[in-house]
């Protein structure tokens, strides 16, 4: 019988050689588990309210109300909702025709997009143009959308951190890219060195690759780290040099667990620089609702802003958004909350920032209590979470561990996470989902369960690391990392 339309063998090939290691091996096993009366602590992806994290009133409020706009006409709305998120309902559904059922510019709302322009103009100090900004589901969205519109087939590079949140992996392979990796210094807490960058880009080119954009995610994921202004200096005459557009992932800056350095933009940067750099790199920002201390994942919201990108290319990006028609209408309305929050004075305005504060700090306390754990486990040697929301630790792994991982015909890391599951029911993900150097295994997991119940996660860890460190490693080579 011959092949029908959908069967596998004549599948787009691209979407075969796609991996997703967030949602892979260990999460479907996990999920087994789970299924199976097991309890799984769900640490493999970056998901706040999964865990537990309260959502903020403010922006719930207004949404509710625009969601269902007919309790703005009940004479005692007062009595449930503050007068600033009936005024914010109320404004939000005045620039949307139709309400939240209906479809908005396929570049999002342009009073939105203002919102956001201007929030952009305020963390930076320079102008931010409304049209330049499309608003997405997600910033993943914004993502693909821009990998989409770049790469022309596999002639075609992107430059990619490794070790990276694998949608840049991903959505290379799909749109049938070829991904060209330079490598971050795990032993300069997950520094950037250019020179690996410079050497990627010549390796690329005599392989006849044309590498066309670099990709850079500030605060890191899975790795944590807040670049130095000087850092993202390096990179943008890198990009300069070598005639490359800027694709800036910058979806946790406002989550920032240390007070030596702060987050700062690419876009900011690059201003500060001036000409000939302010004026010639292409540069494109995401940013999102899914992270920071709103932690609205489900939501879908996120924006990308574009920086000297020629009209005609804005054109070609704004026709295929208007394939899909418009992003998510009511994740539209959480973005433009978020970048334009309560403000002093406003009724709400003390427990927005009550609220907002509570989720940063505790973050920082679980990022302290998460590092602070693995540093003090056997074979374990993890850098500080200086941002984002995630831990990567180094997991030194013995040779009989490997010759185990070998026998079982697992990656050594994924066979250390599955064995960690198994125990103890905390689903991770391995490094190798994420890239690492040749010998060299990790495991990421998010600094997200509930704080209270940090210090029994962590004890659980430590107790299956020395039993399995005691398991596949002679006892004489013990050390403590």
């Amino acid at each position: 019988m011959s092949p029908k339309g959908l069967d596998y063998e004549l599948l787009n090939e691209n979407v075969k050689k796609v991996q997703y290691a967030v949602r892979g091996e260990l999460y479907l096993r996990a999920a087994e588990l789970q299924k199976e009366g097991k309890k799984i602590i769900f640490t493999n992806v970056g998901n706040p309210h999964a865990l537990g994290q309260k959502p903020l009133t403010f922006p719930r409020q207004v949404v509710a109300l625009c969601q269902a706009p007919f309790l703005l006409d009940d004479p005692n709305v007062g009595l449930f909702f503050p007068a600033d998120a009936i005024a914010r309902a109320k404004h939000y559904l005045s620039l949307q025709l139709g309400g939240l059922g209906a479809y908005s510019d396929s570049r999002g709302n342009p009073g939105v997009r203002k919102e956001v322009a201007e929030f952009i103009e305020r963390r930076d100090g320079y102008p931010s143009d409304p049209e330049l900004i499309f608003l997405t589901d997600g910033a993943s969205k914004g993502v693909m959308q821009i990998l989409n519109i770049i790469i022309r087939g596999e002639g075609d590079g992107i430059l990619v951190p490794l070790p990276q949140y694998p949608l840049y992996s991903a959505g290379i392979s799909l749109f049938g890219g070829s991904l060209i990796s330079y490598y971050l210094e795990e032993t300069a807490n997950w520094g950037l060195d250019i020179n690996s960058a410079r050497q990627s880009v010549a390796q690329a080119r005599s392989r006849g690759i044309t590498v066309r954009a670099m990709v850079i995610i500030n605060p890191g994921n899975p790795t944590g780290q807040c670049l130095s202004v000087e850092n993202l200096k390096e990179i943008i005459r890198f990009c300069y040099q070598e005639k490359l557009a800027l694709l800036a992932d910058e979806v946790y800056q406002q989550n920032i667990y240390q007070d030596e350095r702060s987050f700062v933009s690419a876009k900011k940067v690059l201003m500060d620089m001036g000409p000939p750099f302010s004026k010639d790199i292409q540069l494109v920002s995401f940013h999102s609702v899914s992270k920071g201390y709103y932690g609205e994942c489900g939501q879908r919201g996120g924006y990308f802003e574009m920086t000297n990108i020629p009209p005609e290319t804005v054109d070609e990006i704004y026709k295929v958004a208007s394939i899909s028609l418009s992003p998510n209408v009511p994740a539209q309305i959480f973005m433009g909350l978020m970048v334009n929050p309560p403000k002093p004075g406003d009724i709400s305005h003390d427990q927005f920032v009550r609220e907002s504060k509570a989720v940063i700090e505790s973050l920082r306390r679980r990022a302290h209590i998460m590092t602070d754990g693995f540093n003090s486990c056997r074979n374990v040697v993890c850098n500080f979470t200086e941002g984002a929301m995630y831990s990567f630790p180094q997991i030194r792994l013995p040779p009989k561990a490997l010759e185990a991982a070998k026998r079982a015909g697992k990656v050594p890391d994924v066979f250390y996470c599955l064995k960690l599951l198994e125990a103890t029911g905390i689903s991770t993900v391995p490094g190798s989902g994420f890239g690492q150097k040749e010998g060299v295994f990790h495991l990421r997991t998010t600094i997200l369960p509930a704080e209270e119940e940090m210090p029994a996660i962590m004890a659980s860890f430590q107790k299956f690391n020395d039993e399995f460190m005691e398991q596949y490693e002679d006892y004489k080579g013990y050390s403590r990392m």
